[in-house]
């Protein structure tokens, strides 16, 4: 008899954790508290919309994105069948960013390395737009914040992970003395639009590490940094993979609230579920808990809680949370807006969107609703709690209410001039996330989401715990990932699972997780910056910047020798046919040296000078560290690291 599995959770944690464990042969039951599977990554017939025969219009909790740097979720998602291939091959590129504002044209950027001329041409424009200030911002402020990025990228995973976390966005950037342009869009914008989370609060470790992603990925050729689904994402991705679960043997369970686990003080023993009007009790040998953090705190006990001191954390991480929730707004036209997703910079209730019927070239609208859908506006709201221009915050409206002011805060930023992009009279209908209720005058929301707040990394618990048979899979565990997202949940069960192949002492394999990928080139940048941090030093690239001068003047000078030599040997030789002393001085060190190769002579010198300025900047850091009176951080040398020093 095989080892049996109990998931709390159908979402992309408990599937992923699902797909994993009945890949190596245990027995799976999932059990998941909505009557449709997939979780805040679902989407759903919206109730009642269909006519005569016709299917409900596609809501959704809000949009999906998946940039490139996003790995696990994909991997995973290349080993769903689907038709003649796999669920990742309904992934779709999109080649555009748009910003957009109050009365103006709105700025397009281009989302993923140049391909064509038209990408060329876009990416230009792109630059000429920040330098002429197209965007209110100084020329001082994009030095500045691209200085910030600079940091970033040169900074060791040490700081990042102990000074950079402590550190608010806002206070990294320094937002407060920049303009308001600055502000609104490199501060607020940044944090609001692609986390949910406000400037002032959100970890710098956090925020940086996301950018950096999101900035690497357009810079480097390949696929875009922003994809997308080509359908309703239950159509294209979640139900072909439950069905690929489910014909591999796992039991999937809808409708089934947890309410209550079994802890007899070593290991849990049994899971209860409400399931319509009766309640079932489970057994198994392990259970994954892959539930958002405001449910899973109903389940961990003060048993549970001695057992695994981690587990208290989750009460305070359920309230670092805020709002992320989505509204669809159904039109009787297509209107396209960019070939991406749209950022509303210039709105109250920091709007993002994504026009999708361009994207879903295999799904007719007219199949939908009552035949005249033509086009789906699919918009996330991230600020629930400022005034919108009808002076009410979003949590304080009707449903209502939140469509039409959505839908004016649209029309501002995507009409202009005498472009009129929104008429009311395209305007069908909307659907509003379903996790969203009204009582006594306010809004509550069942699914709210995670934020990364400033020192909030050590509230986070581990994916495997104290309690020998329990897991944790969901968004709210240590990943690389470090965001509320679907790669992070993915990663989350990635790191359950082998920590439960681990306690059952399986020889299956181990899942493969990631850390986020960074150019080798900046290496020694982040090399010397861990010298600095374990001698207690801030931050300074300085030496470096001056290292890779004369690293580049040393280069250029050798390369200058050897051009001048060969130039001297070919007219030399044409006289005497007699190698010059010094030509021959040259062949013998290198005699293999080829035309527009660097040869060994100047590859050993570049090495040589490089080695001695790392062992400055190593011998610097030691002094600086010894007259400041600094004590070393503790940081322990890294295993693979990179021979920086010579022996």
């Amino acid at each position: 008899m095989n080892t049996k599995v109990i998931i709390l959770g159908g979402g992309i944690a408990g599937l992923s954790a699902a797909h994993e464990l009945i890949e190596r042969n245990f027995d799976v039951e999932v059990y998941e508290l909505l009557s449709i599977p997939g979780g805040k990554a679902r989407s759903f017939p919206v109730p009642g919309t269909g006519k005569e025969g016709l299917g409900d219009l596609p809501g959704e909790h809000g949009f999906r994105f998946f940039p490139r740097f996003y790995r696990h979720v994909t991997h995973t998602m290349s080993r769903i069948p689907c038709g003649s291939g796999t669920v990742a091959d309904n992934l779709v590129d999109t080649t555009r960013c748009q910003l957009n504002r109050f009365g103006r044209q709105p700025v397009n950027l281009i989302a993923r390395s140049p391909r064509t001329m038209t990408d060329v041409r876009a990416a230009l424009e792109d630059v000429s737009r920040f330098l002429n200030g197209d965007l209110n911002l100084t020329h001082d402020d994009l030095r500045f914040f691209g200085s910030k990025v600079w940091q970033i990228v040169t900074s060791c995973r040490e700081r990042r992970e102990n000074d950079y976390e402590k550190m608010a966005w806002w206070e990294f950037i320094g937002a407060e003395n920049r303009s308001p342009a600055y502000q609104k869009l490199l501060g607020h914008g940044i944090t609001r639009s692609l986390v949910a989370a406000k400037a002032h609060e959100a970890s710098t470790k956090t925020i940086g590490n996301i950018f950096v992603q999101l900035l690497f990925d357009i810079l480097t050729p390949g696929p875009s940094t922003d994809r997308v689904l080509n359908g309703p994402t239950n159509d294209v991705w979640i139900n072909p993979w439950r069905s690929y679960l489910e014909s591999r043997g796992v039991a999937y369970h809808l409708d089934s609230k947890a309410v209550a686990v079994s802890f007899d003080g070593k290991r849990i023993r049994s899971a209860t579920f409400k399931q319509g009007g009766k309640t079932v009790t489970v057994g198994g040998d392990y259970f994954v808990f892959a539930l958002p953090v405001e449910d899973v705190i109903d389940l961990v006990t003060p048993e549970m809680m001695r057992a695994d001191p981690q587990l208290a954390s989750l009460f305070t991480l359920d309230d670092i949370t805020e709002w992320m929730n989505g509204i669809q707004i159904y039109l009787t036209e297509d209107v396209p807006l960019a070939r991406g997703h749209s950022i509303y910079v210039d709105s109250p209730w920091a709007l993002t969107s994504i026009s999708q019927a361009q994207f879903w070239r295999n799904v007719s609208l007219s199949q939908y609703g009552d035949g005249t859908v033509r086009g789906i506006i699919s918009v996330d709201i991230s600020e629930w709690e400022q005034p919108g221009l009808n002076g009410k915050a979003a949590k304080d409206c009707t449903p209502e209410e939140i469509k039409a002011e959505v839908w004016e805060q649209l029309k501002r930023s995507l009409n202009y001039g005498d472009i009129v992009t929104l008429k009311d009279e395209q305007l069908h209908s909307f659907s509003l996330d379903p996790s969203l209720s009204r009582h006594e005058g306010t809004t509550a929301n069942e699914e709210p989401l995670l934020v990364n707040l400033v020192d909030t990394w050590k509230l986070r618990p581990e994916a495997v715990s104290k309690i020998p048979n329990l897991f944790l899979a969901s968004d709210y565990v240590r990943t690389f990932t470090d965001l509320a997202t679907m790669e992070a949940a993915n990663e989350a069960a990635r790191r359950a699972v082998n920590g439960l192949l681990d306690a059952a002492g399986s020889a299956a394999p181990r899942c493969g997780v990631w850390q986020l990928h960074e150019p080798e080139l900046f290496e020694p940048w982040r090399e010397l910056d861990f010298i600095r941090y374990a001698q207690g030093l801030p931050w300074d690239d300085t030496l470096v910047r001056l290292g890779l001068s004369i690293t580049d003047l040393t280069d250029k000078a050798l390369l200058a020798l050897e051009s001048g030599s060969e130039e001297h040997t070919l007219t030399s030789q044409k006289a005497s046919g007699v190698p010059l002393p010094h030509q021959a001085l040259l062949q013998l060190a290198d005699r293999e040296a080829q035309t527009g190769v660097m040869s060994d002579l100047r590859r050993e010198a570049t090495t040589l000078v490089e080695r001695v300025v790392r062992l400055m900047a190593a011998r610097m850091a030691e002094t600086q560290g010894r007259r400041g009176g600094v004590a070393p951080t503790g940081a322990q040398p890294r295993s693979g690291r990179v021979a920086i020093i010579p022996k």
